[in-house]
């Protein structure tokens, strides 16, 4: 079981699904540990999903990096980032994005959006690069103001692809979304 975040790291490139330079190194800029509850800690980094509260969870590590590999997010995008939770994910995109890029993240528990807003100011320079809103991302992406994404990632399942996230993605964005247990990337 890995102790570490480089241990983390090391496990899933030995798994394959870590593949890319640029996941990688998100991974190592964004420490999970920072994302779970402070009685989490000492497990921080197993390959599994962890209770953060109000039934959710932060997402296993080997999921997220499968998800961040799909979408590909590039420096300078802006990506809709639905579900955020404990931040962690949101976060590495971030980082992902680069300092002209800008992750637009929502969820829809009031005490996670709170909670997961407050884990990222443990960075503050990924901080400034997010817009943060709470409510539900399935009406569309109203704290953007009618600004368009190149990607949309998201953390929960999805049983029917609202039409408003097509709506608000530029010409040959990227959708990766969980749907009935399998991962689609549109």
């Amino acid at each position: 079981m890995p102790k570490t975040n480089e241990e983390l790291i090391l496990a899933l490139k030995e798994t394959g699904v870590l593949r890319s330079k640029q996941v990688a190194a998100a991974l190592r800029a964004v420490d999970r540990g920072d994302f779970v509850p402070e009685e989490l800690r000492n497990v921080a980094y197993e390959d599994e999903a962890l209770p953060i509260g109000y039934r959710q969870t932060i997402s296993q590590p080997y999921t997220v990096v499968f998800m961040l590999e799909l979408l590909g997010a590039k420096e300078g995008e802006t990506i809709f980032d639905v579900g955020h939770g404990s931040g962690w994910q949101t976060a590495l995109l971030a980082h992902m994005v680069g300092e002209s890029g800008k992750v637009y993240a929502t969820e829809i528990v009031p005490e996670l959006c709170k909670f997961g807003e407050a884990n990222i100011t443990k960075y503050p320079e990924l901080y400034r690069r997010v817009v943060f809103g709470c409510g539900d991302a399935s009406r569309g992406a109203a704290l953007a103001d009618g600004a368009k994404f190149d990607r949309l990632i998201a953390a929960a399942d999805v049983k029917k692809l609202p039409v408003r996230w097509r709506d608000s993605l530029r010409n040959g964005g990227v959708l990766v979304y969980p749907s009935h247990g399998v991962i689609k990337k549109e």
